[in-house]
């Protein structure tokens, strides 16, 4: 079965979708079928990988494949229609074979309060007690179509029900920050959110309306993969004075907040599996620094900025010299990422 594993955090501006899209093609590219979820209704993801250049590209798109987004896809559960959810109808991401996309769709949050209402009282109105466990089971199905690895969900920074359905489903998570303040503050949140995400999903397994509803609500198996921090500015190879200073606040936060909160919750792997992994501490799944220029002409290819070529930057010279060792370094970076991915998930499997 495929491991399902979230990219979440509740501050914006982290890099979640770059990072989403990026390792699901460095995994792709190591042999493994990964399916990319666009859980977030501003559809970046989905932008990454389908030509929307035209105005009216997306609506041509819902038009033309209409279960071929995931809020469509789940809409037999949420209009309560007489026929089953079916696999989602995935988008091929050119240039990279066995990597798909399941696409969003900007009205997905219009799906955010019914869901919650069903998750509070799904025990006492029946009509609703499918909704909880429809999020896992399309995943689940649309994986086993595809013959998916791996399922990376790509979530919108907020704490509505959506979100916390996906988070709490899911079988790992991983969070993308960046070295500020605010970042901080998240760690923190994620710190008290989680948990409270994990023991509601704990309740929620045991309720006989969900554990007996047409998709049933699965018992949590949520574990945390470790932190991938970017959006930093080095300088002779190290992050620069003023970001050195929030990535040891980020560490403290990380070692005294969320790693407590979370091994209290039970959502830790051993220290063992993170050292075999190579996270010494626990924490750091990757240290990514600023894309800069490079994460425009990614979008531009719709590619990672690792699998650039000469042709999609357009440098020649010592200018593509001096690109391509970026280039290469992020290829290092991701692999390295990639490769820890594929250890921690493999050795809970």
């Amino acid at each position: 079965m495929a491991k399902v594993i979230a990219l979440f955090n509740n501050k914006g501006g982290v890099s979640k979708t770059t990072t989403c899209f990026n390792l699901g093609w460095m995994l792709a590219e190591r042999g493994k079928r990964v399916v990319m979820v666009d859980g977030d209704p501003q559809c970046n993801l989905t932008g990454m990988v389908l030509d929307l250049s035209q105005a009216d590209a997306l609506d041509a798109y819902y038009s033309k494949h209409p279960l071929g987004n995931l809020k469509e896809a789940l809409e037999p559960a949420f209009k309560s229609r007489p026929r089953p959810l079916e696999p989602v109808e995935c988008v091929s991401v050119e240039g990279r074979d066995g990597l798909f996309l399941v696409p969003g769709h900007v009205a997905l949050a219009e799906d955010e309060v019914s869901l919650g209402i069903a998750q509070q009282l799904s025990e006492s109105v029946q009509a609703l007690r499918n909704l909880p466990g429809s999020f896992r089971h399309l995943i689940d199905i649309t994986a086993k179509r595809y013959e998916a690895d791996f399922v990376l969900i790509d979530l919108s920074p907020g704490l509505g029900a959506i979100n916390q359905n996906l988070v709490a489903t899911a079988d790992y998570f991983l969070i993308p920050t960046s070295p500020d303040v605010f970042s901080v503050m998240a760690i923190d949140s994620l710190a008290r959110i989680v948990p409270q995400w994990k023991s509601w999903s704990q309740r929620a397994s045991q309720l006989e309306a969900l554990a007996t509803a047409d998709y049933p609500f699965p018992a949590p198996t949520l574990k945390f993969l470790g932190v991938v921090v970017q959006r930093y500015r080095l300088r002779n190879g190290a992050p620069t004075r003023g970001f050195e200073k929030y990535f040891q606040l980020l560490g403290d936060a990380i070692d005294q907040h969320l790693q407590p909160a979370l091994d209290e919750a039970g959502a830790l792997l051993s220290p063992e599996l993170y050292r075999e992994a190579g996270l010494d501490d626990g924490r750091w799944l990757a240290s990514i620094p600023d894309f800069n220029t490079l994460i425009a002409d990614s979008q531009r290819a719709r590619k990672p900025v690792f699998a650039l070529t000469q042709p999609d930057v357009e440098r020649v010279g010592t200018v593509w010299e001096n690109t391509l060792k970026n280039i290469t370094r992020f290829r290092d970076t991701f692999n390295e990422l990639a490769q820890r991915v594929e250890s921690l998930t493999e050795t809970t499997a």
